[in-house]
């Protein structure tokens, strides 16, 4: 490939404004880097006023993202409407994931610092757009500077507040807890005792390595959700046999997810049993089975 050297530039330094580059990101929103959302509305209008830019979606992940875009140097109001516009959906929505995205031209270290401080309250992602001019053409980039914190297990288990059996009896759905009841012989049929610990906000298993499985029996509803520690090729392997046995699973931060009825374990049992060595094998040190 030739190299050609490029310059650095901005939008408004070559003729075009924001709303060119609105239409862009309408156009395509991938262009964002944030995975292949959909666009639901362009300058959404909000109650107290003013226009959310881009409200976009990720249909498989019921994620919601409330974008904002400005050209040049970011701006306290600019942080600030964000947030609002962001609060105002997720409370429009509350039964969704909602995500506040900053684009801009210019993120400098001082408002950076401050977006990392409120992001520990507030999912906020920052994402630093770059005019590149090739000749007598141009392209964009989007790099994302901030991320949000990613949901999952550490690797070092922070210790829970110990419960015993009789707390989750009494605090979830009886459906719910039979779940993790019908998970303990699975293991056990792979020639593990599994180790079960009993913690106020969850229900943890492992045999002689690591915990590996975290069971949330629900109050309200007959699943019990999962949280599985597995990761790489294993993990999308895993993910696409679920969905085949329509499972629902998908990646959570560096683990994976899983949302389980008694039905479908009963009706997957050797499924989830190979599903389980593979997750006990990776913590005691013999790789995915």
């Amino acid at each position: 490939m030739d190299y050609v050297k490029s310059e650095q530039v901005t939008l408004r330094g070559v003729g075009l404004d924001e709303r060119w580059l609105q239409e862009r990101i309408a156009e395509d929103p991938s262009i964002l880097g944030l995975g292949d959302l959909s666009l639901i509305q362009r300058e959404r209008p909000q109650l107290p006023g003013g226009k959310l830019d881009f409200l976009l979606a990720d249909p498989e992940e019921e994620i919601r993202f409330e974008v904002e875009v400005m050209l040049g140097q970011l701006d306290e109001s600019h942080i600030i409407r964000c947030i609002e516009y962001w609060d105002i959906e997720r409370t429009r929505f509350p039964q969704l994931e909602h995500r506040a995205v900053i684009v801009a031209e210019d993120i400098t270290n001082r408002f950076f610092n401050i977006i990392a401080i409120l992001n520990r309250a507030v999912p906020i992602i920052a994402v630093q757009m770059n005019a590149v001019k090739i000749g007598e053409r141009f392209t964009l980039t989007f790099t994302k500077v901030l991320d949000i914190a990613e949901l999952m297990i550490p690797d070092v288990e922070l210790p829970g507040e110990p419960v015993d059996r009789p707390y989750w009896e009494k605090h979830s759905n009886p459906v719910s807890l039979a779940v993790v009841d019908g998970l303990v012989p699975l293991i056990q049929g792979n020639g593990r005792a599994p180790r079960i610990t009993y913690n106020k906000s969850h229900i943890a298993i492992g045999t002689t390595g690591r915990n590996f499985l975290w069971c949330h029996p629900r109050r309200n509803v007959s699943h019990c959700f999962l949280d599985l520690r597995l990761g790489g090729e294993s993990r999308s392997d895993w993910v696409r046999r679920l969905d085949e046995a329509s499972i629902y699973a998908a990646p959570r931060g560096q683990n994976m997810k899983v949302r389980l009825t008694a039905q479908e374990l009963s009706a997957n049992s050797g499924l989830i049993k190979e599903m389980l060595a593979s997750c006990d094998a990776v913590e005691r040190g013999d790789g995915a089975t």
